[in-house]
């Protein structure tokens, strides 16, 4: 590892000094901002010189472990830079991770971006910004005399402030701050289609990759205020008196722990309902995306979006017995399309059998979704391309879970062995790595992935396995039953969320 002068950078917040590895330049943990507990973030500078040589701090999460740990801190909001150790002008790639809005960081072994920026001749920018009870619970909603002081959407102004700093300072380090490139997975891709209908994100980017992304799933007002509750009484305080002081006085590491004894004992789960969620707060989000698309009001710039086959074909393990499968799905169906539920059960047969009920919630969460943005997105008059990822490894089809959610990474950012399930890819990721790179480098530099653009007649998807193909309107019969079904949201019972059981 080397620093030289061509890693120190002067950027709008001070100098930054990164370093020289593997054939790339990377810039660690550089700060683009800070912000008090559930307020918009601003701009931050400092004395000096920035080493930015070790990754910053991660948003607040639990760690999973028998401690109940948290790790990360609240003053998170850091970026890395990748870019090939050239002095070229290049594409820019701001990648926003996943993580069901409450887990993840920017340099998770995967995600750390040096073969990408290398393979794609991309500067490659990585994003942490807040989770979780920190960053997606809208305490703006909470009825208590001082929930003004709040801001809804925390981090979602955490990710504009950075696409903002990129902007400003992406130059300097040989990106093109006209050519960049927002690119999520998971919740970090529902974050960028939210991006796109949102005015204050307008111009900040200029193409959009959409990775298994639930993109329709925000929280609306009714949810927004349910969560901000469910929050305040899992922290141990009662929603009607309480105040937003109270909660801001409270350790980080307890809120998280109250927001994450909310998501999984709240139950919302089984309905998607998810505690999480970017907010409807008629301000950066004056309506439901599928509205703002549907009136053709969003960033109408290329989009490449697609999903796995088999996203949550693990769900059938958590659901040992067919009575489980068969309640949850129908409780999931009806508490947002009670009128069309019955409809989609009788498309898929018996969708209390493990692969029918996977496959149901794969396409309810992602795969329909995302066919809706994709149709929406090019009826008004934007290039659209679909792709889905379908490879896997022969243990994992022997298995009965095929190519599962985030499966993509490891071939697209084309370093099998920092997968966690490295051992378990096989040899033939590397063939499917190499047509995944050269389809996400043909559209991040040309607009244009290297096959037949999605239209309405034909709906070309391009498929990822050991052969990539093509397809035209694959799965019709499926598409065509979800084509009328509500995806603006939850519409169920609020008893449906459980309290916090006392002592808890």
């Amino acid at each position: 590892m080397t620093t030289t002068g061509a890693t120190r950078i002067e950027t709008s917040g001070g100098t930054v000094h990164g370093v020289r590895i593997d054939g790339v330049r990377t810039w660690r943990g550089i700060p683009f901002g800070a912000a008090e507990r559930w307020k918009a973030p601003h701009p931050v500078h400092w004395e000096g010189e920035w080493p930015a040589d070790e990754y910053g701090n991660i948003a607040p999460q639990t760690a999973y472990n028998w401690k109940d740990e948290v790790i990360g801190d609240e003053d998170c909001l850091n970026l890395d830079i990748v870019r090939p150790d050239t002095e070229d002008k290049l594409p820019v790639v701001v990648f926003l991770h996943g993580g069901g809005f409450f887990a993840g960081a920017s340099h998770t072994a995967v995600l750390r971006g040096h073969n990408f920026a290398k393979e794609l001749d991309v500067v490659y920018v990585a994003l942490n910004f807040r989770l979780g009870a920190l960053g997606y619970v809208d305490l703006s909603s909470l009825e208590v005399p001082d929930a003004h002081d709040c801001e809804a959407n925390p981090a979602t102004r955490d990710q504009i402030l950075a696409l903002q700093w990129v902007q400003r300072n992406i130059e300097s380090f040989g990106g093109d701050p006209n050519n960049v490139v927002l690119m999520g997975e998971s919740a970090g891709g529902t974050s960028a289609a939210a991006l796109m209908a949102m005015p204050a994100a307008r111009g900040l980017f200029h193409r959009v990759i959409l990775q298994s992304a639930p993109v329709m799933s925000v929280h609306t007002n009714a949810q927004s205020n349910l969560w901000a509750r469910k929050l305040a009484q899992y922290s141990g305080l009662v929603p009607r008196t309480t105040s937003i002081a109270e909660l801001r006085a409270l350790p980080f590491a307890d809120v998280v722990r109250a927001g994450q004894q909310m998501l999984w004992k709240g139950r919302g789960l089984r309905q998607l309902n998810a505690a999480f969620g970017i907010a409807i707060d008629g301000e950066l989000l004056s309506q439901h995306p599928l509205d703002v698309f549907e009136q053709s009001l969003q960033q109408r710039i290329p989009l490449l979006i697609g999903t796995n086959n088999d996203e949550l074909s693990a769900a059938q393990i958590l659901f040992f017995s067919k009575s489980a499968r068969l309640r949850t799905a129908r409780e999931m169906l009806r508490a947002h399309d009670p009128a069309l539920a019955e409809d989609i059960e009788a498309a898929y047969g018996d969708i209390g059998r493990r692969g029918v009920f996977a496959q149901m919630l794969t396409d309810a969460v992602f795969w329909a979704q995302s066919v809706r943005l994709a149709e929406l997105h090019q009826a008004a008059g934007a290039p659209v391309w679909m792709y889905r990822f379908d490879y896997a490894p022969t243990m994992l089809r022997r298995l009965g879970v095929g190519a599962m959610h985030s499966m993509e990474l490891s071939a697209l950012f084309g370093d099998a062995k920092s997968s966690k399930a490295s051992f378990v890819l096989g040899d033939e990721l590397a063939v499917v790595s190499e047509h995944m790179q050269r389809s996400w480098k043909s559209f991040i530099w040309d607009a244009h992935p290297g096959w037949e653009p999605y239209t309405a007649m034909y709906r070309a998807t391009q498929i990822f396995e050991r052969e990539t193909r093509m397809e035209e309107d694959p799965r019709a019969p499926f598409r065509r039953v979800w084509e009328e079904f509500d995806m603006r949201g939850w519409n169920g019972d609020e008893s449906s969320v459980a309290m916090p059981r006392p002592g808890r």
